[in-house]
């Protein structure tokens, strides 16, 4: 409810809180206000919803066509056209299965869940959730080295559907349409390539246990409390429409590539190949199941995931497009926060490659880049809502190599 300040007694927006003389334009309600700084906030996001319902939302019966399914991918992340491209493809195709079910004698088209190859930081993670809004379904994200068999500690199988059902607000239909993006796949590669003796319960297990919900099954989910509560009533979902996504970084595949390819040639020119330095997205890119098959994941998992993307690491210039470019690039999110100071924040050539540049020694990827920015920009956050008539911060490339203090330009227009 819109409400005097408790200083000055002027009418404050009931939304952010902004008194009167702050904002150009108070409107009022029934007991409410509100300024034009969130009305353009509402109107933005009003927009933003509209594109993505226009790219089409599955649940809608408007099946996005892979070329729109594209053009939103692109608008959040930066480079990995050949990863976006086999993306687009293989969702409109699992939804256009889904939305056309087949009659009886008709030809059924079997589902094709999706594996992401790609080194940390490259965007895995942020691809499936950027699906997951354009489609407009439910997402659920898991960490396969939580996840045990059934009756091992750790984490059933099972608690990803319901996760999943969680993210839908237990609509049951909605949910069994969505999309789960399983993380850290790679690490649940058993030991060697070869069948394993002895119980590998939080790998070559949780593969076999996660074989069924892929493939397609009714699963037996418990509304809360997993396991510790049997007496709880079981709810059941069909995940045969349901589309995984699983991902990893694979550490180590480019070897197993490496050394499949290098059998293809003898003599002197294979041994120079084989010592010629190789890009690790490169390499991803000529994986085959066999490469798979010896990393450590057994083949029953792996053809249930037909469709292979693999992303490239990200060079300098890929991440400083990734801190200006994207919708909600990280400039652009710091930039709002000094925004509803009253304060133009502004970065300088030299600091977004140094920035870029410190992110490249982490080897995180894009992950490295807030925590960069976040400690770069600490005391400058602190202090400007506490001064006065700050007009605008320039972060240059001083302030992220050396911890300079950034350039901080006032407004004398009201000084004596």
């Amino acid at each position: 409810m819109g409400k005097h300040d408790g200083q000055s007694g002027q009418l404050t927006c009931s939304f952010c809180g902004k008194v009167q003389d702050e904002v150009k334009k108070l409107i009022a309600g029934p007991a409410v206000y509100i300024c034009d700084e969130c009305i353009d906030l509402c109107k933005d996001i009003i927009a933003e919803e509209a594109k993505l319902e226009d790219a089409g939302a599955a649940d809608t019966g408007k099946l996005a066509r892979p070329s729109e399914i594209k053009d939103v991918l692109d608008d959040y992340v930066i480079g990995q056209e050949r990863a976006k491209k086999v993306l687009a493809v293989a969702v409109y195709n699992h939804y256009k299965r889904v939305e056309f079910a087949p009659k009886p004698g008709e030809v059924e088209v079997q589902k094709s869940n999706i594996l992401l190859l790609g080194p940390t930081g490259s965007g895995k993670t942020l691809l499936a959730q950027t699906l997951a809004r354009v489609l407009n379904v439910p997402f659920a994200i898991a960490d396969a080295t939580n996840l045990t068999e059934a009756g091992y500690v750790g984490e059933d199988v099972e608690n990803i559907i319901l996760n999943l059902l969680q993210a839908a607000d237990y609509d049951l239909e909605r949910a069994q349409k969505g999309i789960i993006y399983i993380d850290e796949v790679d690490k649940i590669a058993r030991k060697s390539d070869s069948p394993s003796i002895t119980r590998d319960v939080s790998g070559e297990g949780v593969q076999q246990a996660l074989l069924k919900i892929i493939e397609g099954t009714m699963a037996s989910v418990p509304p809360k409390g997993g396991r510790k509560h049997p007496q709880q009533e079981f709810l059941k979902v069909d995940t045969t429409n349901i589309l995984f996504i699983c991902g990893g970084a694979f550490s180590g595949l480019e070897n197993v590539i490496q050394q499949r390819i290098g059998k293809k040639s003898m003599g002197f020119g294979a041994e120079i190949k084989q010592k010629k330095e190789q890009k690790l997205g490169e390499a991803l890119a000529k994986v085959e199941p066999v490469d798979l098959l010896k990393f450590g994941l057994i083949p029953e998992f792996v053809g249930r995931l037909p469709v292979v993307a693999t992303l490239t690491e990200l060079d300098e210039e890929s991440l400083i497009q990734i801190l200006k470019e994207p919708k909600n690039a990280l400039i652009k999110q710091y930039q709002r926060l000094f925004e509803m100071e009253k304060v133009n924040l502004k970065f300088t050539d030299g600091a977004l490659v140094a920035i870029a540049r410190e992110a490249l020694k982490r080897t995180t990827g894009a992950r490295g880049l807030r925590s960069i920015l976040e400690n770069a920009m600490l005391d400058v956050m602190y202090d400007i809502p506490s001064q006065d008539r700050v007009k605008e911060v320039v972060i240059n490339e001083d302030v992220i190599l050396n911890k300079a203090r950034p350039i901080v330009l006032y407004d004398c227009a009201e000084s004596a």
